[in-house]
Protein backbone atom coordinates (compact mmCIF):
# COMPACT_ATOMS: atom_id res chain seq x y z
CA UNK A 1 0.00 0.00 0.00
CA UNK A 2 1.70 3.62 -0.83
CA UNK A 3 1.34 6.22 2.12
CA UNK A 4 0.07 9.00 1.89
CA UNK A 5 3.18 11.62 0.90
CA UNK A 6 2.79 15.28 2.50
CA UNK A 7 5.31 16.48 -0.46
CA UNK A 8 2.15 15.18 -3.68
CA UNK A 9 0.54 18.40 -3.38
CA UNK A 10 -1.26 18.00 -5.94
CA UNK A 11 -3.50 14.93 -4.51
CA UNK A 12 -3.06 16.23 -1.18
CA UNK A 13 -4.93 19.20 -2.25
CA UNK A 14 -7.41 17.71 -3.70
CA UNK A 15 -8.45 14.71 -1.70
CA UNK A 16 -8.41 17.32 1.68
CA UNK A 17 -10.81 19.56 -0.70
CA UNK A 18 -12.50 16.54 -1.80
CA UNK A 19 -12.82 15.51 2.15
CA UNK A 20 -14.01 18.65 3.37
CA UNK A 21 -16.57 18.43 1.14
CA UNK A 22 -17.63 14.63 1.83
CA UNK A 23 -20.81 14.77 -0.17
CA UNK A 24 -19.38 15.97 -2.98
CA UNK A 25 -16.62 13.91 -3.32
CA UNK A 26 -19.19 10.79 -2.65
CA UNK A 27 -21.51 11.91 -5.00
CA UNK A 28 -18.86 12.83 -7.50
CA UNK A 29 -17.47 9.46 -7.00
CA UNK A 30 -20.28 7.49 -7.62
CA UNK A 31 -21.58 9.89 -10.29
CA UNK A 32 -19.55 7.63 -12.82
CA UNK A 33 -21.19 4.08 -11.63
CA UNK A 34 -24.49 4.71 -14.03
CA UNK A 35 -22.58 6.18 -16.78
CA UNK A 36 -19.42 3.90 -15.90
CA UNK A 37 -21.67 0.83 -16.26
CA UNK A 38 -23.61 2.46 -19.04
CA UNK A 39 -22.22 2.77 -22.55
CA UNK A 40 -24.30 2.67 -25.70
CA UNK A 41 -23.56 0.37 -28.85
CA UNK A 42 -21.95 1.80 -31.48
CA UNK A 43 -19.08 0.12 -33.76
CA UNK A 44 -16.43 2.61 -35.56
CA UNK A 45 -18.13 1.84 -38.89
CA UNK A 46 -22.03 1.66 -39.37
CA UNK A 47 -22.69 -1.70 -41.44
CA UNK A 48 -24.39 -1.30 -44.88
CA UNK A 49 -27.55 -2.98 -43.63
CA UNK A 50 -29.70 -2.25 -46.38
CA UNK A 51 -32.70 -3.95 -44.63
CA UNK A 52 -32.74 -1.05 -42.02
CA UNK A 53 -35.05 1.59 -42.34
CA UNK A 54 -36.87 4.53 -40.64
CA UNK A 55 -40.35 3.59 -39.69
CA UNK A 56 -41.62 6.51 -41.97
CA UNK A 57 -40.50 4.71 -44.88
CA UNK A 58 -43.31 1.88 -43.82
CA UNK A 59 -46.66 1.52 -45.97
CA UNK A 60 -49.45 2.01 -44.24
CA UNK A 61 -50.57 -1.82 -44.35
CA UNK A 62 -48.09 -4.38 -44.56
CA UNK A 63 -47.40 -8.62 -44.35
CA UNK A 64 -44.94 -10.76 -43.07
CA UNK A 65 -44.46 -14.49 -41.47
CA UNK A 66 -42.99 -12.92 -38.28
CA UNK A 67 -43.72 -9.35 -36.71
CA UNK A 68 -40.76 -9.21 -33.75
CA UNK A 69 -41.54 -6.16 -31.39
CA UNK A 70 -38.26 -5.20 -30.40
CA UNK A 71 -34.92 -4.98 -31.77
CA UNK A 72 -33.01 -5.69 -28.50
CA UNK A 73 -30.47 -8.05 -27.12
CA UNK A 74 -32.68 -11.03 -27.78
CA UNK A 75 -35.10 -9.70 -30.96
CA UNK A 76 -31.68 -9.24 -32.99
CA UNK A 77 -30.21 -12.59 -33.15
CA UNK A 78 -33.88 -13.58 -33.31
CA UNK A 79 -34.27 -12.38 -36.47
CA UNK A 80 -31.28 -12.72 -38.27
CA UNK A 81 -32.35 -16.48 -37.69
CA UNK A 82 -35.54 -16.78 -38.88
CA UNK A 83 -34.91 -14.27 -41.72
CA UNK A 84 -33.31 -17.15 -43.68
CA UNK A 85 -36.26 -19.28 -44.27
CA UNK A 86 -39.04 -16.47 -43.81
CA UNK A 87 -40.00 -12.78 -44.10
CA UNK A 88 -39.61 -10.83 -40.86
CA UNK A 89 -40.30 -7.36 -39.65
CA UNK A 90 -38.30 -6.29 -36.51
CA UNK A 91 -39.58 -3.39 -34.68
CA UNK A 92 -37.56 -1.64 -32.93
CA UNK A 93 -38.51 1.96 -31.05
CA UNK A 94 -35.07 3.67 -31.02
CA UNK A 95 -32.78 4.43 -33.65
CA UNK A 96 -29.63 2.95 -34.68
CA UNK A 97 -26.29 2.62 -32.55
CA UNK A 98 -24.26 3.09 -35.26
CA UNK A 99 -22.19 6.74 -36.64
CA UNK A 100 -22.28 8.23 -33.21
CA UNK A 101 -18.97 8.93 -32.24
CA UNK A 102 -19.45 9.85 -28.39
CA UNK A 103 -20.40 6.54 -27.98
CA UNK A 104 -17.83 4.60 -29.99
CA UNK A 105 -14.66 4.30 -27.99
CA UNK A 106 -14.27 2.63 -24.58
CA UNK A 107 -12.30 5.87 -23.58
CA UNK A 108 -15.41 7.68 -24.04
CA UNK A 109 -17.49 5.69 -22.34
CA UNK A 110 -20.84 6.86 -20.58
CA UNK A 111 -20.90 10.30 -23.00
CA UNK A 112 -24.33 9.09 -24.43
CA UNK A 113 -26.22 8.76 -21.05
CA UNK A 114 -25.57 12.60 -20.79
CA UNK A 115 -28.53 12.89 -23.47
CA UNK A 116 -32.13 12.85 -21.73
CA UNK A 117 -33.70 14.29 -25.00
CA UNK A 118 -36.90 11.54 -26.20
CA UNK A 119 -34.60 10.26 -28.72
CA UNK A 120 -31.94 9.18 -25.85
CA UNK A 121 -30.50 5.22 -26.49
CA UNK A 122 -31.38 5.48 -22.63
CA UNK A 123 -34.58 6.06 -21.03
CA UNK A 124 -34.24 6.92 -17.73
CA UNK A 125 -36.52 4.87 -14.90
CA UNK A 126 -37.10 5.58 -11.35
CA UNK A 127 -38.22 2.29 -9.30
CA UNK A 128 -40.91 2.93 -6.67
CA UNK A 129 -37.87 1.61 -4.78
CA UNK A 130 -36.21 5.02 -5.02
CA UNK A 131 -33.39 3.35 -6.95
CA UNK A 132 -32.75 5.61 -9.87
CA UNK A 133 -32.52 2.78 -13.64
CA UNK A 134 -32.74 2.82 -17.46
CA UNK A 135 -33.87 0.86 -19.89
CA UNK A 136 -32.68 0.71 -23.49
CA UNK A 137 -34.20 2.32 -26.25
CA UNK A 138 -31.96 1.97 -29.55
CA UNK A 139 -31.63 -1.40 -31.93
CA UNK A 140 -29.18 -3.83 -29.82
CA UNK A 141 -31.35 -3.17 -27.04
CA UNK A 142 -29.45 -4.52 -23.27
CA UNK A 143 -26.75 -5.44 -25.05
CA UNK A 144 -26.10 -1.54 -25.30
CA UNK A 145 -26.13 -0.42 -21.91
CA UNK A 146 -23.97 -2.56 -19.78
CA UNK A 147 -20.17 -2.47 -18.76
CA UNK A 148 -19.61 -5.65 -21.57
CA UNK A 149 -19.07 -8.70 -19.85
CA UNK A 150 -19.65 -11.93 -21.77
CA UNK A 151 -20.16 -15.09 -19.46
CA UNK A 152 -22.15 -17.52 -20.28
CA UNK A 153 -24.92 -19.13 -17.60
CA UNK A 154 -24.61 -22.26 -15.89
CA UNK A 155 -24.59 -25.89 -16.12
CA UNK A 156 -27.58 -25.62 -13.67
CA UNK A 157 -29.13 -22.71 -15.28
CA UNK A 158 -29.31 -24.49 -18.98
CA UNK A 159 -30.82 -27.64 -16.98
CA UNK A 160 -33.76 -25.54 -15.20
CA UNK A 161 -34.33 -23.38 -17.99
CA UNK A 162 -35.27 -26.86 -19.94
CA UNK A 163 -32.99 -25.88 -22.52
CA UNK A 164 -31.14 -28.51 -25.13
CA UNK A 165 -27.28 -28.39 -24.00
CA UNK A 166 -25.53 -28.69 -27.58
CA UNK A 167 -28.11 -26.65 -29.31
CA UNK A 168 -27.45 -23.98 -26.20
CA UNK A 169 -23.12 -24.22 -26.70
CA UNK A 170 -23.94 -24.15 -30.88
CA UNK A 171 -25.90 -20.73 -30.59
CA UNK A 172 -23.39 -19.42 -27.82
CA UNK A 173 -20.59 -20.11 -30.15
CA UNK A 174 -22.51 -18.56 -32.98
CA UNK A 175 -22.87 -15.11 -31.16
CA UNK A 176 -19.42 -15.22 -29.96
CA UNK A 177 -17.43 -15.31 -33.38
CA UNK A 178 -18.65 -12.17 -33.71
CA UNK A 179 -19.34 -10.44 -30.23
CA UNK A 180 -17.04 -11.67 -27.91
CA UNK A 181 -13.71 -10.99 -27.27
CA UNK A 182 -10.49 -11.54 -24.78
CA UNK A 183 -10.00 -8.54 -22.47
CA UNK A 184 -6.29 -7.00 -22.15
CA UNK A 185 -6.19 -7.05 -18.20
CA UNK A 186 -4.03 -4.48 -17.56
CA UNK A 187 -2.93 -3.48 -14.12
CA UNK A 188 -6.06 -2.75 -12.26
CA UNK A 189 -8.14 -5.82 -13.29
CA UNK A 190 -5.24 -7.85 -12.91
CA UNK A 191 -4.60 -6.36 -8.88
CA UNK A 192 -8.64 -7.05 -8.29
CA UNK A 193 -7.79 -10.72 -10.03
CA UNK A 194 -5.00 -11.67 -7.88
CA UNK A 195 -6.84 -9.76 -4.46
CA UNK A 196 -9.50 -11.97 -5.17
CA UNK A 197 -7.60 -15.50 -5.54
CA UNK A 198 -5.64 -14.24 -2.25
CA UNK A 199 -8.72 -14.21 -0.13
CA UNK A 200 -9.74 -17.40 -1.48
CA UNK A 201 -12.20 -16.71 -4.40
CA UNK A 202 -10.49 -19.94 -5.73
CA UNK A 203 -9.78 -21.60 -7.88
CA UNK A 204 -8.02 -19.49 -10.48
CA UNK A 205 -9.93 -20.10 -13.72
CA UNK A 206 -8.12 -18.53 -16.35
CA UNK A 207 -9.63 -16.97 -18.98
CA UNK A 208 -12.95 -18.72 -20.22
CA UNK A 209 -16.76 -17.39 -21.22
CA UNK A 210 -17.96 -20.44 -18.91
CA UNK A 211 -19.54 -19.95 -15.59
CA UNK A 212 -17.34 -21.81 -13.00
CA UNK A 213 -17.13 -21.15 -9.10
CA UNK A 214 -13.76 -19.21 -8.00
CA UNK A 215 -12.03 -16.52 -10.14
CA UNK A 216 -11.26 -15.79 -14.00
CA UNK A 217 -11.16 -13.34 -16.48
CA UNK A 218 -14.80 -13.54 -18.69
CA UNK A 219 -15.28 -12.05 -22.22
CA UNK A 220 -15.93 -8.82 -23.34
CA UNK A 221 -18.12 -7.26 -26.38
CA UNK A 222 -14.99 -4.48 -27.04
CA UNK A 223 -12.50 -5.45 -29.41
CA UNK A 224 -8.54 -4.72 -29.02
CA UNK A 225 -9.51 -1.17 -29.96
CA UNK A 226 -11.75 -0.66 -27.67
CA UNK A 227 -14.86 -0.81 -30.30
CA UNK A 228 -18.41 -2.16 -28.44
CA UNK A 229 -19.84 -4.81 -30.70
CA UNK A 230 -23.81 -5.76 -30.07
CA UNK A 231 -26.56 -7.99 -30.63
CA UNK A 232 -27.36 -5.30 -34.21
CA UNK A 233 -23.68 -6.67 -35.35
CA UNK A 234 -25.33 -10.23 -35.44
CA UNK A 235 -27.41 -8.98 -38.50
CA UNK A 236 -24.62 -10.31 -40.69
CA UNK A 237 -25.88 -13.38 -40.00
CA UNK A 238 -29.21 -12.40 -41.66
CA UNK A 239 -30.65 -12.94 -44.98
CA UNK A 240 -31.12 -9.42 -46.11
CA UNK A 241 -33.75 -9.83 -48.46
CA UNK A 242 -36.49 -11.85 -45.61
CA UNK A 243 -35.73 -9.35 -42.92
CA UNK A 244 -36.97 -5.64 -42.57
CA UNK A 245 -35.55 -3.49 -39.53
CA UNK A 246 -37.72 -0.56 -38.88
CA UNK A 247 -36.06 2.45 -36.30
CA UNK A 248 -38.37 4.65 -34.33
CA UNK A 249 -41.02 2.23 -34.92
CA UNK A 250 -43.59 2.05 -31.48
CA UNK A 251 -45.88 -0.35 -30.89
CA UNK A 252 -48.81 0.39 -29.13
CA UNK A 253 -50.75 -2.51 -29.68
CA UNK A 254 -50.97 -6.47 -30.86
CA UNK A 255 -53.98 -7.36 -32.90
CA UNK A 256 -56.17 -10.21 -31.99
CA UNK A 257 -58.86 -12.37 -33.60
CA UNK A 258 -61.23 -13.44 -31.03
CA UNK A 259 -64.82 -13.91 -33.40
CA UNK A 260 -65.53 -17.80 -33.44
CA UNK A 261 -62.47 -19.05 -31.67
CA UNK A 262 -61.63 -20.89 -28.74
CA UNK A 263 -58.70 -18.92 -28.03
CA UNK A 264 -57.53 -15.70 -29.00
CA UNK A 265 -54.90 -15.54 -31.83
CA UNK A 266 -52.54 -12.78 -32.52
CA UNK A 267 -52.20 -11.48 -35.84
CA UNK A 268 -51.23 -8.13 -36.23
CA UNK A 269 -49.78 -5.26 -34.48
CA UNK A 270 -50.28 -1.27 -34.57
CA UNK A 271 -46.94 0.66 -34.70
CA UNK A 272 -46.48 4.58 -35.26
CA UNK A 273 -43.41 5.97 -36.42
CA UNK A 274 -41.60 9.07 -35.47
CA UNK A 275 -44.48 11.43 -36.93
CA UNK A 276 -47.14 9.92 -35.42
CA UNK A 277 -48.55 8.22 -38.48
CA UNK A 278 -50.00 4.74 -37.73
CA UNK A 279 -49.01 1.85 -39.41
CA UNK A 280 -50.60 -1.90 -39.58
CA UNK A 281 -48.07 -4.84 -39.99
CA UNK A 282 -50.17 -8.35 -40.20
CA UNK A 283 -48.84 -11.75 -39.89
CA UNK A 284 -49.21 -13.76 -43.39
CA UNK A 285 -51.93 -16.30 -43.56
CA UNK A 286 -50.49 -19.44 -42.59
CA UNK A 287 -51.22 -21.70 -39.23
CA UNK A 288 -47.70 -21.02 -38.21
CA UNK A 289 -46.97 -17.72 -38.28
CA UNK A 290 -46.63 -15.44 -35.50
CA UNK A 291 -45.84 -12.37 -33.73
CA UNK A 292 -42.61 -12.41 -31.08
CA UNK A 293 -42.37 -10.29 -28.33
CA UNK A 294 -38.73 -9.09 -27.68
CA UNK A 295 -39.02 -5.99 -26.13
CA UNK A 296 -37.53 -6.00 -22.36
CA UNK A 297 -37.88 -7.13 -19.17
CA UNK A 298 -40.33 -3.36 -18.85
CA UNK A 299 -41.43 -3.43 -22.61
CA UNK A 300 -42.23 -6.82 -22.90
CA UNK A 301 -45.11 -7.31 -19.64
CA UNK A 302 -46.32 -3.40 -20.68
CA UNK A 303 -46.89 -4.24 -24.25
CA UNK A 304 -48.97 -7.54 -23.23
CA UNK A 305 -51.01 -5.34 -20.73
CA UNK A 306 -51.55 -2.19 -23.03
CA UNK A 307 -53.17 -5.47 -25.96
CA UNK A 308 -55.54 -6.62 -23.35
CA UNK A 309 -53.71 -9.72 -22.01
CA UNK A 310 -52.98 -9.01 -18.15
CA UNK A 311 -54.43 -9.11 -14.87
CA UNK A 312 -58.02 -7.77 -14.74
CA UNK A 313 -57.53 -5.12 -12.53
CA UNK A 314 -54.90 -3.14 -14.20
CA UNK A 315 -56.89 -3.82 -17.72
CA UNK A 316 -59.78 -2.02 -16.08
CA UNK A 317 -58.45 0.64 -14.22
CA UNK A 318 -57.14 1.79 -17.49
CA UNK A 319 -60.43 0.89 -19.51
CA UNK A 320 -58.53 -1.62 -21.74
CA UNK A 321 -60.52 -4.24 -23.38
CA UNK A 322 -59.73 -7.96 -21.80
CA UNK A 323 -58.76 -10.52 -24.09
CA UNK A 324 -57.11 -12.89 -21.73
CA UNK A 325 -57.26 -13.08 -18.33
CA UNK A 326 -53.49 -13.20 -17.00
CA UNK A 327 -52.61 -12.36 -13.66
CA UNK A 328 -49.36 -12.86 -13.20
CA UNK A 329 -48.09 -10.27 -16.26
CA UNK A 330 -46.38 -8.21 -14.81
CA UNK A 331 -45.44 -9.97 -11.88
CA UNK A 332 -42.14 -11.90 -10.71
CA UNK A 333 -40.33 -8.69 -11.31
CA UNK A 334 -36.70 -8.39 -10.08
CA UNK A 335 -33.44 -6.48 -9.96
CA UNK A 336 -30.43 -8.38 -9.05
CA UNK A 337 -29.08 -5.39 -6.42
CA UNK A 338 -25.39 -3.66 -6.67
CA UNK A 339 -23.34 -2.34 -4.34
CA UNK A 340 -19.92 -0.83 -4.71
CA UNK A 341 -16.78 1.05 -2.53
CA UNK A 342 -14.95 3.36 -4.79
CA UNK A 343 -11.39 3.55 -4.17
CA UNK A 344 -9.20 6.93 -4.93
CA UNK A 345 -5.77 5.55 -5.95
CA UNK A 346 -2.88 6.95 -5.98
CA UNK A 347 -1.18 6.33 -9.30
CA UNK A 348 -3.19 6.29 -12.78
CA UNK A 349 -5.32 3.40 -13.42
CA UNK A 350 -6.32 2.32 -16.42
CA UNK A 351 -9.94 2.93 -18.50
CA UNK A 352 -11.39 -0.73 -17.52
CA UNK A 353 -15.21 -2.02 -17.55
CA UNK A 354 -15.77 -5.71 -16.33
CA UNK A 355 -13.12 -7.95 -16.84
CA UNK A 356 -12.83 -10.51 -13.90
CA UNK A 357 -15.54 -11.73 -11.75
CA UNK A 358 -15.46 -13.56 -8.64
CA UNK A 359 -17.58 -16.27 -8.40
CA UNK A 360 -18.27 -17.34 -4.85
CA UNK A 361 -20.04 -20.44 -3.10
CA UNK A 362 -22.50 -17.60 -1.25
CA UNK A 363 -24.06 -16.14 -4.09
CA UNK A 364 -22.35 -13.40 -5.01
CA UNK A 365 -20.15 -11.70 -7.51
CA UNK A 366 -17.06 -9.26 -7.05
CA UNK A 367 -16.39 -7.41 -10.46
CA UNK A 368 -14.13 -4.26 -11.08
CA UNK A 369 -13.92 -0.86 -13.14
CA UNK A 370 -11.25 1.71 -13.33
CA UNK A 371 -11.05 5.10 -14.97
CA UNK A 372 -7.60 7.00 -15.32
CA UNK A 373 -9.73 10.27 -15.45
CA UNK A 374 -13.02 9.95 -14.68
CA UNK A 375 -13.97 13.67 -15.19
CA UNK A 376 -14.45 13.37 -19.25
CA UNK A 377 -13.20 16.01 -21.44
CA UNK A 378 -14.54 19.54 -20.94
CA UNK A 379 -13.33 20.48 -17.94
CA UNK A 380 -16.95 22.19 -17.88
CA UNK A 381 -18.55 19.08 -18.43
CA UNK A 382 -16.94 16.26 -15.88
CA UNK A 383 -18.16 13.73 -17.99
CA UNK A 384 -19.33 10.90 -15.14
CA UNK A 385 -19.41 13.14 -12.40
CA UNK A 386 -21.60 15.93 -14.39
CA UNK A 387 -23.85 17.97 -11.89
CA UNK A 388 -26.27 17.66 -14.48
CA UNK A 389 -26.75 14.33 -15.57
CA UNK A 390 -26.96 10.52 -14.52
CA UNK A 391 -28.10 8.10 -12.09
CA UNK A 392 -25.52 9.06 -9.53
CA UNK A 393 -24.65 12.93 -10.33
CA UNK A 394 -23.06 15.52 -8.05
CA UNK A 395 -26.41 16.82 -6.97
CA UNK A 396 -29.32 14.76 -6.12
CA UNK A 397 -32.53 14.63 -9.20
CA UNK A 398 -34.87 16.69 -7.17
CA UNK A 399 -32.34 19.72 -6.09
CA UNK A 400 -31.76 20.03 -9.64
CA UNK A 401 -32.11 24.10 -9.68
CA UNK A 402 -29.72 26.64 -11.65
CA UNK A 403 -28.41 27.84 -8.88
CA UNK A 404 -27.34 24.33 -7.22
CA UNK A 405 -25.74 23.44 -10.67
CA UNK A 406 -23.99 26.53 -10.61
CA UNK A 407 -22.09 25.81 -6.75
CA UNK A 408 -21.76 22.50 -7.92
CA UNK A 409 -19.78 23.28 -11.08
CA UNK A 410 -17.67 25.69 -8.97
CA UNK A 411 -17.05 23.09 -6.49
CA UNK A 412 -15.57 20.84 -8.85
CA UNK A 413 -13.70 23.01 -11.23
CA UNK A 414 -11.33 23.59 -7.63
CA UNK A 415 -10.42 19.54 -7.21
CA UNK A 416 -7.72 18.54 -8.77
CA UNK A 417 -7.87 15.98 -11.78
CA UNK A 418 -6.45 12.92 -9.05
CA UNK A 419 -9.42 13.47 -7.27
CA UNK A 420 -11.63 11.48 -10.12
CA UNK A 421 -9.04 8.97 -10.88
CA UNK A 422 -9.35 5.47 -9.16
CA UNK A 423 -12.06 2.71 -9.48
CA UNK A 424 -14.87 0.68 -8.39
CA UNK A 425 -15.06 -3.00 -6.74
CA UNK A 426 -18.54 -4.10 -6.43
CA UNK A 427 -20.65 -7.31 -5.91
CA UNK A 428 -24.02 -8.67 -7.20
CA UNK A 429 -25.65 -10.70 -5.36
CA UNK A 430 -27.48 -14.03 -8.12
CA UNK A 431 -30.73 -14.10 -7.92
CA UNK A 432 -32.20 -12.52 -6.35
CA UNK A 433 -35.04 -13.97 -4.44
CA UNK A 434 -36.68 -10.75 -3.71
CA UNK A 435 -39.47 -9.95 -6.66
CA UNK A 436 -41.79 -6.78 -7.31
CA UNK A 437 -44.67 -6.05 -9.76
CA UNK A 438 -45.08 -3.53 -12.93
CA UNK A 439 -48.03 -1.50 -13.31
CA UNK A 440 -49.03 0.42 -16.02
CA UNK A 441 -49.15 4.35 -15.45
CA UNK A 442 -50.20 5.13 -19.31
CA UNK A 443 -51.66 3.99 -22.58
CA UNK A 444 -48.53 4.96 -24.45
CA UNK A 445 -46.08 2.20 -24.89
CA UNK A 446 -43.06 5.18 -24.68
CA UNK A 447 -43.97 6.33 -20.98
CA UNK A 448 -42.57 4.33 -18.33
CA UNK A 449 -44.79 1.58 -16.25
CA UNK A 450 -44.60 1.64 -12.71
CA UNK A 451 -41.71 -0.77 -11.45
CA UNK A 452 -41.14 -2.24 -7.83
CA UNK A 453 -38.69 -4.73 -6.98
CA UNK A 454 -38.35 -4.94 -3.42
CA UNK A 455 -34.93 -5.06 -3.25
CA UNK A 456 -33.67 -7.20 0.20
CA UNK A 457 -37.21 -7.99 0.99
CA UNK A 458 -35.68 -11.85 1.26
CA UNK A 459 -33.31 -12.01 4.17
CA UNK A 460 -31.42 -14.31 2.15
CA UNK A 461 -30.47 -11.24 -0.82
CA UNK A 462 -29.05 -8.95 2.35
CA UNK A 463 -27.02 -11.98 3.75
CA UNK A 464 -25.46 -12.59 0.26
CA UNK A 465 -24.75 -8.53 -0.42
CA UNK A 466 -23.06 -8.64 2.97
CA UNK A 467 -20.84 -11.54 2.72
CA UNK A 468 -19.84 -9.89 -0.78
CA UNK A 469 -18.83 -6.49 0.42
CA UNK A 470 -17.11 -8.48 3.01
CA UNK A 471 -15.21 -10.00 0.18
CA UNK A 472 -14.65 -6.52 -1.39
CA UNK A 473 -13.07 -5.32 2.10
CA UNK A 474 -10.86 -8.04 2.00
CA UNK A 475 -9.56 -7.86 -1.71
CA UNK A 476 -8.87 -3.70 -0.44
CA UNK A 477 -6.99 -4.78 1.96
CA UNK A 478 -4.92 -7.78 0.35
CA UNK A 479 -1.13 -7.25 -0.38
CA UNK A 480 -2.12 -8.09 -4.39
CA UNK A 481 -4.16 -4.88 -4.62
CA UNK A 482 -2.21 -2.43 -2.22
CA UNK A 483 -0.44 -0.35 -4.76
CA UNK A 484 -4.04 1.17 -5.74
CA UNK A 485 -4.95 2.73 -2.44
CA UNK A 486 -4.39 5.21 0.38
CA UNK A 487 -3.22 3.99 3.41
CA UNK A 488 -4.71 7.19 5.08
CA UNK A 489 -8.25 6.02 3.98
CA UNK A 490 -9.19 3.38 6.12
CA UNK A 491 -12.16 1.44 5.00
CA UNK A 492 -15.23 3.10 7.32
CA UNK A 493 -13.52 6.21 5.40
CA UNK A 494 -14.24 4.84 1.89
CA UNK A 495 -17.70 2.84 2.98
CA UNK A 496 -18.58 6.93 4.37
CA UNK A 497 -17.89 8.35 1.27
CA UNK A 498 -20.41 5.50 -0.38
CA UNK A 499 -22.72 5.72 1.96
CA UNK A 500 -23.17 9.72 2.19
CA UNK A 501 -23.70 9.60 -1.21
CA UNK A 502 -27.10 10.60 -3.05
CA UNK A 503 -26.74 7.27 -5.40
CA UNK A 504 -30.38 6.77 -4.56
CA UNK A 505 -33.16 8.58 -3.23
CA UNK A 506 -33.46 6.24 -0.16
CA UNK A 507 -33.02 8.01 3.13
CA UNK A 508 -29.26 7.86 4.55
CA UNK A 509 -28.46 6.31 7.95
CA UNK A 510 -25.62 7.27 9.96
CA UNK A 511 -24.61 3.65 10.85
CA UNK A 512 -23.67 2.61 7.34
CA UNK A 513 -20.37 2.23 7.43
CA UNK A 514 -20.49 0.48 10.53
CA UNK A 515 -23.36 -2.02 9.58
CA UNK A 516 -22.74 -3.95 6.24
CA UNK A 517 -26.60 -4.68 6.48
CA UNK A 518 -27.57 -1.22 6.53
CA UNK A 519 -24.84 -0.17 3.94
CA UNK A 520 -26.48 -2.65 2.11
CA UNK A 521 -30.10 -1.11 1.71
CA UNK A 522 -28.80 2.60 2.06
CA UNK A 523 -26.32 2.16 -1.42
CA UNK A 524 -28.32 -0.32 -3.19
CA UNK A 525 -27.76 0.02 -7.27
CA UNK A 526 -28.80 -1.18 -10.51
CA UNK A 527 -26.78 -2.91 -12.65
CA UNK A 528 -29.39 -3.25 -15.03
CA UNK A 529 -29.94 -6.91 -14.83
CA UNK A 530 -33.76 -6.06 -13.85
CA UNK A 531 -36.00 -9.33 -15.08
CA UNK A 532 -39.25 -11.21 -15.04
CA UNK A 533 -43.32 -9.86 -15.88
CA UNK A 534 -43.77 -12.46 -18.01
CA UNK A 535 -41.98 -15.79 -16.33
CA UNK A 536 -41.83 -18.87 -17.99
CA UNK A 537 -44.66 -21.16 -16.30
CA UNK A 538 -46.96 -18.33 -15.49
CA UNK A 539 -47.19 -15.99 -19.05
CA UNK A 540 -45.20 -18.46 -21.21
CA UNK A 541 -44.68 -21.99 -21.61
CA UNK A 542 -40.96 -23.79 -21.80
CA UNK A 543 -41.79 -23.08 -25.85
CA UNK A 544 -42.01 -18.91 -25.06
CA UNK A 545 -45.68 -19.13 -26.21
CA UNK A 546 -47.92 -17.01 -23.84
CA UNK A 547 -50.01 -19.19 -22.23
CA UNK A 548 -53.84 -19.12 -23.44
CA UNK A 549 -52.94 -17.46 -26.74
CA UNK A 550 -52.15 -18.61 -30.31
CA UNK A 551 -49.72 -17.18 -32.52
CA UNK A 552 -47.92 -15.30 -29.84
CA UNK A 553 -44.68 -15.77 -28.40
CA UNK A 554 -42.43 -13.73 -25.45
CA UNK A 555 -38.47 -14.47 -25.70
CA UNK A 556 -36.65 -12.43 -23.70
CA UNK A 557 -35.00 -11.59 -20.36
CA UNK A 558 -38.99 -10.91 -18.73
CA UNK A 559 -39.04 -14.41 -19.00
CA UNK A 560 -36.41 -15.07 -16.52
CA UNK A 561 -37.22 -16.49 -12.90
CA UNK A 562 -33.78 -15.49 -12.08
CA UNK A 563 -30.93 -13.55 -13.86
CA UNK A 564 -28.51 -16.23 -15.69
CA UNK A 565 -24.89 -16.28 -14.90
CA UNK A 566 -23.09 -13.11 -13.47
CA UNK A 567 -24.08 -10.80 -16.19
CA UNK A 568 -27.27 -12.32 -18.54
CA UNK A 569 -26.23 -10.33 -22.23
CA UNK A 570 -24.84 -13.61 -23.36
CA UNK A 571 -27.41 -15.93 -22.84
CA UNK A 572 -30.20 -13.44 -23.82
CA UNK A 573 -28.26 -13.31 -26.89
CA UNK A 574 -27.91 -17.22 -27.11
CA UNK A 575 -31.51 -17.47 -26.12
CA UNK A 576 -32.75 -15.05 -29.36
CA UNK A 577 -30.63 -17.36 -31.40
CA UNK A 578 -31.49 -20.83 -29.55
CA UNK A 579 -35.32 -20.06 -30.43
CA UNK A 580 -35.04 -18.79 -33.81
CA UNK A 581 -32.97 -22.72 -34.55
CA UNK A 582 -35.70 -24.21 -32.96
CA UNK A 583 -38.82 -22.59 -34.57
CA UNK A 584 -36.93 -23.43 -37.91
CA UNK A 585 -36.44 -26.88 -36.53
CA UNK A 586 -39.90 -27.14 -35.64
CA UNK A 587 -41.87 -25.44 -38.67
CA UNK A 588 -38.97 -28.28 -40.84
CA UNK A 589 -40.24 -30.84 -38.68
CA UNK A 590 -43.94 -30.31 -39.52
CA UNK A 591 -43.80 -29.87 -43.38
CA UNK A 592 -42.01 -33.16 -43.72
CA UNK A 593 -44.19 -34.75 -41.67
CA UNK A 594 -47.34 -33.00 -44.00
CA UNK A 595 -45.70 -34.96 -46.89
CA UNK A 596 -45.08 -38.26 -45.84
Amino acid sequence: MKAFDPEDRAFESAIMATLSWRRLFGTAAFAGILLFFSGFCASEKAPNYSFMHKATSAPPISYYDYIIVGGGTAGCPLAATLSHNYSVLLLERGGSPYGNPNITELDLFGAALSDLSPTSPSQRFISKDGVINARARVLGGGSCLNAGFYSRASSHDVREMGWDGRLVNESYQWVERVVAFEPPMQQWQTAVRDGMLEVGVVPDNGFTYDHMYGTKVGGTIFDKDGHRHTSADLFEYANPSGLTVLLHASVHRILFRTRGRPRPKAHGVIFRDASGARHRAYIKKGSNNEIIVSAGALGSPQLLMLSGIGPPDQLKAHKIREVLDLPMVGQGMSDNPMNAIFIPSPVPVEISLIETVGITHFGSYIEAASGANFAGGSPRDFGMFSPKIGQLSTVPPKERTPEALAKAVELMDKLEEAAFRGGFILEKITGPMSTGHLELQTLNPNDNPSVTFNYFKDPLDLQRCVQGLSTIERVIESKAFSKFRYDFLSLPALLNMTASSPINLLPKHENASRSLEQFCKDTVMTIWHYHGGCQMGKVVDHDYKVLGVDALRVIDGSTFNHSPGTNPQATVMMLGRYMGVRILRERLAGRNESHE
